[in-house]
């Protein structure tokens, strides 16, 4: 299996499939790169240059102890990019992967970087502070990192329906086998890391970064989203990314990687080959 080795000396597992454009996929909080079970052989078998990797802390990757703020994963998508000697590349920022390419641009620029795609991205801010009034409280953050500490299986088991079907989460529209290797694989990123990217995606105020990006902008998110509210990130992050393209899926929540698959392939493909 490929790995690299970034600036701080941890150790990614990476995988690089197809040709043409270069697409690099960065997924959610607590999933490695084996979320895109269904984006990345469709992207690279229609053309173009897929690279997925496992975030520090998950799945096949190194588990530090430090490192899950934007500024050090920023880092690692930089030293990936390098590595692989990728231009022209469409990055494709899921979560709390777009405030990790939102961060990437601010500080490396766009030199290697032709277009961004934020879907259900957790950008630009989500707490609630005196000059974000309608933010989400802190308390829900510590209810999360507690939930981590004493029995994170049965709270990620919990997820499922808000997760994938929002506030009707007894119509959850993916298989019971699908939902659970999901819930498996989040189970792979340590507790530490878990808790440090949720805290990191929580806290951290991205509007000014967001209002800086200046490359060709598709957002995409769905209405129903529970883990990053439609109009606190969505509508906000496509407001703020001057000439963003904004893409909303009705009634959708936040996992649209499996319930809305085919169609947000169709999105990325057309976007990265436009």
């Amino acid at each position: 299996m490929p790995y690299l080795t970034t600036r701080d000396g941890t150790r990614l597992h990476y995988s690089d499939w197809g040709d043409g454009r270069p697409v690099v996929l960065l997924g959610p909080a607590m999933a490695d790169s084996r979320v895109w079970e269904f984006q990345a052989p469709f992207l690279a078998g229609n053309g173009l240059r897929c690279v997925t990797y496992d975030r520090r802390g998950s799945g096949r990757s190194d588990i530090p102890w430090t490192g899950y703020d934007y500024e050090t994963l920023a880092a690692d998508l930089a030293d990936l990019l390098d590595h692989l000697d990728l231009r022209d590349t469409v990055l494709v920022g899921y979560a709390v992967g777009g405030g990790e390419c939102v961060r990437y641009l601010h500080r490396y620029g766009s030199g290697r970087v032709a277009k961004l795609a934020l879907v259900a991205s957790t950008t630009p801010f989500l707490l609630r502070t005196p000059d974000h009034p309608d933010g989400l409280e802190m308390a829900l953050f510590e209810e999360i990192e507690r939930a981590i500490r004493t029995d994170r299986a049965a709270w990620l088991s919990e997820l499922t329906g808000p997760f994938f079907a929002g506030p009707d989460p007894d119509k959850v529209p993916i298989s019971g086998q699908l939902a659970g290797w999901l819930t498996g694989m989040c189970l792979d990123t340590s507790p530490r890391a878990g808790i440090e990217i949720y805290r990191t995606l929580f806290t951290t105020d991205q509007r000014a970064e967001t209002a800086a990006v200046r490359v060709p902008t598709l957002v995409v998110h769905g209405t129903a989203d529970l883990a990053a509210p439609y109009g606190l990130c969505g509508t906000r992050t496509a407001g703020l990314i001057p000439g963003s393209r904004f893409v909303t899926y009705e009634g959708a929540a936040h996992g649209l990687f499996a319930t809305h698959a085919d169609r947000l392939n169709e999105d990325l493909l057309a976007f990265a080959k436009e």
